[in-house]
């Protein structure tokens, strides 16, 4: 019978999602459709001074709809982001949250969201045992999300990642109505994004269908949607990077975030178990952590899943369908799109090595990762990360 245990599972899948070039002329009758009369826009302060936002508003605005813009977010956004976001919703009577930018402005909307309605601090509701009990749904605001990177898919996740500077740690707050109920995903809006951010994306997206295809949870519809999100990126992400205004590879790449993103209902694992410690520590780029990290990890699990991989290889039609095939096509993908090999790259020395390792132990990705690392193992991994060591 404890063999059929891991056949017992619960699933949730996306949701309203509306997907298209120009679909963010819509905005306003996507709002008006969840009832929503005076929307409150939240970016992050760089992309506030784009005319796409200013061009949002104003439509809403001609469309009858009050709306204002709140973009006091950082790129790892914090508690004091939320709690202004959420004195900015109350201040102006607001009844709903458009979540846009990229991964951090849309965690912090969906956190902002969540937390007009509730009485508690933000902490109480980490994803920590059953702390997502005590959110009072009805309190929570109705979420449009419309993503501006191909990477992280908070578009389409039932959680935020939110960091405490006061214990140098990212947190997970989590309820599964965080979903927003409307997702638009207009490629258009993802043109104006620098060469060396959509490789950092591109590849967080990446490593979200690879870690919950590595996964060994029992999920096989995300399995498959991992599957295909991986051979999209794989066939355009190369020519996203390389020519910017490809606007079909651009709008490939950004459904295969958000398949990536759906599939890690599945899992994720060490990759973004270290990336979050790293990003508490060292406040750099999450996806491009990931990608930097993803041959490290992917050979401190190999004996778990050379099988899978050799699967993966066949799918994606990679020439060597061995492990050491794929590994070498990931570092040769990194290579061609600009990812630097090693953190080192990138300022990060191995001096806080153990206590990176503590900390990733305790990431609440680690429990899907393939091995369970001990700390020391975590700390072996980051270590092989900063000097490139396979």
């Amino acid at each position: 019978m404890s063999d059929l245990n891991k056949f017992y599972a619960n699933w949730n899948y996306p949701t309203n999602i509306r997907q298209g070039i120009g679909r963010i002329n819509k905005l306003p009758q996507y709002c008006k459709e969840l009832a929503m009369k005076a929307p409150l826009l939240i970016t992050d302060l760089d992309l506030a001074k784009l005319p796409m936002i200013s061009e949002a508003r104003d439509n809403c605005i001609k469309q009858g709809l009050y709306c204002e813009v709140f973009s006091d977010v950082v790129s790892n956004p914090t508690d004091k982001n939320v709690n202004d976001g959420v004195i900015a919703y109350g201040h102006g009577n607001h009844d709903g949250v458009i979540a846009f930018g990229g991964g951090s402005a849309i965690d912090a909307a969906k956190a902002v969201a969540l937390m007009v309605g509730q009485k508690g601090t933000l902490w109480d509701y980490e994803d920590v045992g059953s702390n997502w009990t005590r959110v009072s749904e009805q309190g929570m605001a109705p979420v449009v999300a419309i993503p501006t990177t191909a990477g992280t898919g908070a578009e389409v996740g039932r959680a935020s990642v939110i960091t405490d500077p006061e214990h140098h740690v990212k947190r997970i707050i989590f309820h599964p109505k965080m979903l927003p109920e409307m997702v638009i995903l207009d490629a258009e809006l993802t043109l104006g994004l620098p060469t060396k951010l959509t490789a950092a994306t591109g590849m967080d997206a990446f490593s979200h269908a690879l870690e919950a295809y590595c996964s060994n949870y029992y999920h096989p519809m995300a399995e498959g949607i991992a599957l295909e999100a991986m051979r999209l990126i794989k066939n355009y992400l190369p020519r996203a990077t390389k020519q910017g205004g490809d606007i079909e590879a651009r709008a490939q790449v950004m459904v295969a975030s958000t398949m990536g993103a759906t599939a890690f209902q599945r899992g994720l694992g060490g990759m973004h178990a270290l990336a979050h410690s790293l990003g508490a520590l060292y406040n750099s780029h999450h996806g491009l952590l990931n990608a930097i990290l993803m041959p490290f990890v992917l050979r401190a699990n190999q004996t778990a899943i050379e099988s899978r991989i050799e699967r993966l290889g066949r799918y994606l039609q990679l020439t060597n369908l061995n492990f050491e095939g794929f590994l070498r096509w990931v570092i040769e993908l990194r290579e061609e799109i600009g990812i630097p090999a090693t953190l080192a790259e990138i300022d990060i020395d191995d001096q806080q090595a153990q206590l990176i390792g503590e900390m990733a132990i305790k990431d609440s990705t680690a429990g899907g990762n393939p091995i369970q690392f001990t700390a020391d193992e975590y700390s072996v991994i980051f270590k092989n990360a900063v000097t490139g060591k396979l």
